[in-house]
C-alpha cells in the first residue's frame, strides 16, 4: 500500500504499485491473461483501457484499431461483442499466449473482486464517442462493482468522457490523465471534481506536487518502468506509479 503520506488529504484506498494494462509488457496488453500474471507477480491494482463495440459492450482495447494487438482489422468499434470476442488478442505477443479473447470488462471485474485487487479504468472512447463511452463506462463500473469498498477509478484523457462519467455515476472517483500541462488543465479537473490526476512520469516536480495538494488531488504517474524515475517520483511524494515491471511489486523500495 501507500508509504505513509503526510499530505493532510483524505484517506486514499489504492495500493502504490499498479501494473499497467495487467502486465502488458510480459503477457499480452489488456488480456485476462495478464492481469492473472500481474496477480501472481503480487500486484493489487491494475490499469487497463476500456472502449465500447459496435453493440455497445465495454471491453479491453488501447488502440482505435484491432491490428496492432489483435488478428482483427479495422476500427475497434466497427466489430459487435460476438466477433470480436473471437479474434486472437494474444498470438501477437508471443505463442505461448496465442488464443487469448480480448476480455470485457465484466471479465476483468470478475477478476479483481476475486483477487480483491483495485482498478484503474482508462476510458478510451473511439473519435467522436466520448460522452457514449464515458456514460457507459461508468454505469457498468457501477453495477460491477456495487457494494464494493472501494470502488474502480475512473481516469480519461478526454474531459467529455470524464464529464459523462459523472453525470452518469457521479459517486464514482475520477482522475484526469495529462501527458501535458495544456492550457486551463486545473480548471477542468476541477470541474471535473477528480480526486487525481494521473500524470506522463516527467511531467511532476515540486510545484505541480504543490500544486495538487492545495486543490486537493492525489497525484499517479504513468508509466515508470526505470529505477532512477521511480526514485525521483518517491522522492516527490506521489501517490502511486504505474508501472510494465513486475518486480516492483515484490519490493517497496530500491535496495
Amino acid at each position: 500500500m501507500n508509504p505513509a503520506n503526510p499530505t493532510g488529504l483524505p484517506d486514499w484506498p489504492y495500493p502504490y504499485w499498479i501494473a499497467h494494462r495487467g502486465a502488458g509488457k510480459e503477457r499480452p496488453e489488456n488480456t485476462l491473461c495478464a492481469f492473472e500474471h500481474g496477480s501472481a507477480c503480487g500486484f493489487s491494482m491494475f490499469e487497463c483501457d476500456v472502449k465500447l463495440s459496435a453493440d455497445g459492450v465495454p471491453f479491453l482495447l488501447h488502440d482505435d484499431t484491432l491490428e496492432r494487438t489483435t488478428n482483427g482489422r479495422g476500427p475497434a468499434d466497427a466489430l459487435p461483442w460476438a466477433e470480436l470476442a473471437q479474434l486472437d488478442a494474444g498470438g501477437w505477443h508471443s505463442s505461448a499466449c496465442a488464443g487469448e479473447p480480448l476480455p470485457t470488462l465484466a471479465t476483468i471485474a470478475a477478476h479483481c473482486l476475486q483477487q480483491g485487487a483495485a482498478l484503474n479504468i482508462e476510458i478510451k472512447p473511439m473519435p467522436g464517442q466520448e460522452a457514449a463511452t464515458g456514460s457507459a463506462v461508468a454505469l457498468a463500473a457501477r453495477a460491477l462493482w456495487q457494494g464494493q469498498r472501494v470502488p474502480p477509478l475512473l481516469s480519461s484523457f478526454q474531459p467529455a468522457a470524464l464529464q459523462a462519467a459523472q453525470q452518469a455515476a457521479p459517486e464514482l472517483p475520477r482522475a484526469l490523465l495529462l501527458d501535458t500541462l495544456w492550457s486551463g488543465w486545473p480548471e477542468v479537473a476541477a470541474q471535473l471534481r477528480c480526486v487525481a490526476i494521473v500524470c506522463q512520469h516527467r511531467l511532476p516536480d515540486a510545484a505541480l506536487m504543490q500544486q495538487a495538494r492545495a486543490m486537493g488531488w492525489r497525484v499517479l504517474c504513468y508509466t515508470a518502468n526505470r529505477a532512477a524515475d521511480v526514485q525521483r517520483l518517491r522522492a516527490l511524494g506521489v501517490d502511486g506509479l504505474i508501472t510494465d515491471e513486475m518486480h516492483w511489486a515484490r519490493s517497496q523500495n530500491l535496495d
